[in-house]
Formats: C-alpha cells, structure tokens, sequence
C-alpha cells in the first residue's frame, strides 16, 4: 500500500514543518469568533474612514484589495489544512479495512464467501499483502 505524506510525517516522527505548524495554527485561530470580529473591525473601520478618501473609487479598491489578499491566504491555508485532514482520514480507513480484512481471512477457514469478501475488500481499498 503507498503511504500518504500524512502517513510518513507521522511514521518519521519529525512533527510537522514549520508551514504545516502555521497552517495548524492559522486554522485554529481562523475558525474561531475573534477572528471574525477582527475581520467585522476592519470593515467597520473602513467604512468610518470614507470622508479620509479622495476618491470613492481608491476607497472601495482599498477594501477590494483586501477582501481579495485575504480570501487568497486563507484559501491556501485552509485548502492545506482540508488535504492534510483528508489524507489522514484516508490512512485510518485503510488501516481499518486492512484490520478487517485480515479478521475475516481468520475466520474464512470455513465460509468461502468470508474468504471472498476479504478480498473484494482488500481490492477495494488498494490494500496489498505485507509479508
């Protein structure tokens, strides 16, 4: 079976590098209320800061700009953040199913279709044969 790169950092005991530890930490702070509030904060602020703008066009392309950056960041950190949650899930099915497959080999002594299912299960997942 190929390892995902969740697998190996997990295997390789190093932890995670230092963008997968910002990309952690961003995410928790990200999907928590004060995160928002600033977000509201900064809104609120620019709206109050219309009569300080020469012009109606550079003060919503102030706020455009933004908008813009910040839904690109965070794109980028929260879309690392769900690969790396997927590919974790993704290992903990496999080792599920290789568990179980390998449960149902010792108990399909007696019932070929047991014997059968496990190998539909193991061609399912992608699982092979580790000796």
């Amino acid at each position: 079976m190929e390892r995902t790169e969740a697998a190996e950092s997990r295997e390789n005991k190093d932890g995670l590098d230092p963008f997968e530890r910002f990309v952690e930490l961003s995410t928790r702070a990200i999907s928590r209320a004060p995160f928002f509030a600033v977000v509201v904060a900064v809104v609120v602020v620019w709206a109050a800061s219309y009569p300080l703008w020469t012009s109606t066009t550079k003060w919503e392309l102030a706020i455009h700009t933004f908008g813009g950056v910040l839904s690109l960041l965070l794109l980028v950190l929260l879309e690392n953040a769900g690969r790396r949650n997927t590919e974790a899930m993704q290992e903990k099915l496999n080792v599920l199913a290789e568990a179980l497959a390998a449960l149902m080999d010792s108990r399909a002594a007696d019932d070929p279709d047991l014997r059968e299912a496990a190998e539909n299960l193991r061609e399912a997942v992608g699982l092979e044969e580790r000796h």
